[in-house]
Order: structure tokens, then sequence, then C-alpha cells
């Protein structure tokens, strides 16, 4: 089981693809549909092109694992970072000087608790696939 909650790394979608030739023995855990299924069931207010990194469900899942993580005024710490185009060419400091693109205000506990009850009900299919019950 390859567990990687980085977005970005979509070069491990190739790497798990290689190593199932002859048979099932890797699996990349989650995939967009585990991630949009729990934000979903979350009730999370932003999409995840806008908050892509240390918004609303980052923040969330922090809330609930290590508030402590959290630092004050994350509450006002919001940052839109447009459209995104040249994301791959320039990088992130093109976009946002902080770090932060994304919808902290939004984030509560309780979405990040639901977030990962969902990731991990979900988990439970890629066991399956793999052969484990």
């Amino acid at each position: 089981m390859l567990v990687n909650a980085r977005g970005g790394n979509y070069v491990l979608s190739n790497i798990v693809q290689e190593a199932n030739l002859a048979e099932p023995r890797m699996t990349p855990f989650p995939q967009g549909r585990e991630w949009n299924r729990s934000r979903e069931r979350a009730g999370l207010v932003s999409d995840p092109h806008g908050d892509m990194h240390a918004g609303e469900i980052e923040t969330s899942i922090l809330l609930h694992a290590e508030p402590a993580l959290v630092r004050e005024g994350y509450e006002t710490a919001d940052h839109d970072g447009g459209e995104l185009l040249f994301l791959l060419t320039h990088g992130m400091k093109a976009y946002t000087d902080t770090g932060v693109i994304g919808f902290l205000s939004y984030a509560t506990a309780e979405k990040g608790k639901v977030v990962l009850a969902s990731l991990m009900e979900d988990f439970a299919a890629h066991l399956e696939a793999l052969g484990e019950n």
C-alpha cells in the first residue's frame, strides 16, 4: 500500500502501474475519488483546486488530529491563488507568499474528523483490491 496524502504526486500512479504488471501488488491511496468523497461527506465549502495547500481540508484534519500545530490567526489567513495556470512552471511561490492557497476560515475539527473517517472507510476497498481481507 502506498499511502500518500500529498497532492500533486501524480507520477506515483505510473510507479504503481509498473509494479502491477504481473499481479496486483500495490495501490495508491488516497486517490482523487477518495479525496472528493471525503470532501463531500464532511461538507467542505471549498473546491479541491481553490483549496490546494494549507486550506480548509488540511487545516480541518489538523484541527481534529493535532490542533496544537495550527497557528493562531488561521481564521483570517485565506488566500485565493487564482487560476494557477503556470503552477508547474513557476511553483507555488508565484501564487502565494505564505504557502497558503485555500480557505482556512472554513476549517473545523469536526470536518477533519469526518474526512479522516471517510478515508479510513475507503481504505478497505484498496486492501480488498490487493487480496487482503
